[in-house]
């Protein structure tokens, strides 16, 4: 089983809902990732997306986006996000790292150290799945195939737009969770909608059997708590990303951490209702 697998096994078992914080690697300063990545740990994070920074992340909107900007200015790239896993892996072997991004740097890690490298190399690091923004099911099988041959999960995006048989082939193919985009649009756009998320989500459940988690328009305890009613984890960046901007280093940790303590009091609140049956 894998760690993804776990831990909402887990979190079923006692009626609970997942959470999961996004940062980018190497963001707000190069070096302070590994230790935000425990702190989020400590306050409760089930499991970690590290966002890989790339020059043209169309997904995302202006507060990911600068991140990024500032974490490549800084010199992250896909290698040096994968040595953070492996610093982090020291102190914690447990928590589920979930690598979130877009193709660009995979290929041309690929492209450099032959193919099949990107899985062999991410799972030796401590990465447990991989979310690429812009691999579409029907474009993605052998990758899948050997990101499965390393034990790595592949998460995929589903949207509001996203057709049934759109969602069909998602669920032949997603394992670990699926993550629901909320809105239309780009990260932190637009105004959370939880009736339609909550008529959608058995939609979906009725194609994938693996968890469903929802992101986007997630900013606070209260919109976190609404969308943890009804999917299985809630996932939560931008906000974040915002509150740790400016800060500066040694408040990097603390100011990130009471943040997420307050969404996983919010979300551990919620009545203890098993969620629905995970593969």
């Amino acid at each position: 089983m894998s760690r993804i697998d776990a831990t909402f096994h887990l979190l079923q078992a006692q009626g609970r809902k997942a959470l999961i914080p996004f940062i980018t690697a190497g963001f707000p300063y190069p070096d302070v990732t590994p230790a935000l990545m425990h702190a989020l740990v400590t306050a409760g994070a089930d499991i970690l997306e590290l966002g890989v920074p790339f020059s043209d992340p169309m997904a995302d909107g202006p507060v990911i986006q600068r991140a990024g900007e500032r974490a490549l200015a800084a010199g992250i790239g896909l290698a040096q996000v994968l040595q953070m896993v492996r610093d982090f892996r020291t102190g914690d072997t447990t928590t589920p790292v979930v690598l979130m991004g877009y193709a660009n740097p995979i290929e041309a890690w690929e492209h450099r150290h032959g193919a099949g490298s990107f899985a062999r190399e991410a799972a030796a690091a401590g990465v447990d799945g991989v979310l690429v923004v812009d691999y579409p099911p029907e474009e993605c099988e052998d990758f899948a195939r050997a990101l499965r041959a390393h034990g790595l999960d592949l998460i995929f995006l589903l949207a509001p737009t996203s057709t049934e048989a759109r969602m069909a082939q998602v669920g032949r193919l997603a394992s670990g969770y699926v993550y629901y985009v909320s809105l239309k649009g780009v990260t932190g756009a637009g105004h959370l909608d939880t009736a339609a998320v909550e008529a959608m989500l058995p939609r979906i459940r009725a194609h994938v059997s693996v968890p469903v988690g929802v992101g986007f328009g997630i900013r606070d305890a209260a919109s976190a708590q609404a969308v943890g009613r009804c999917a299985d984890a809630v996932v939560i960046g931008t906000r974040l990303i915002q509150l740790i901007e400016h800060e500066p280093r040694e408040r990097v940790a603390d100011t990130a951490a009471a943040f997420v303590r307050e969404i996983r009091a919010a979300l551990d609140a919620l009545p203890a209702t098993p969620a629905p049956a995970v593969a």
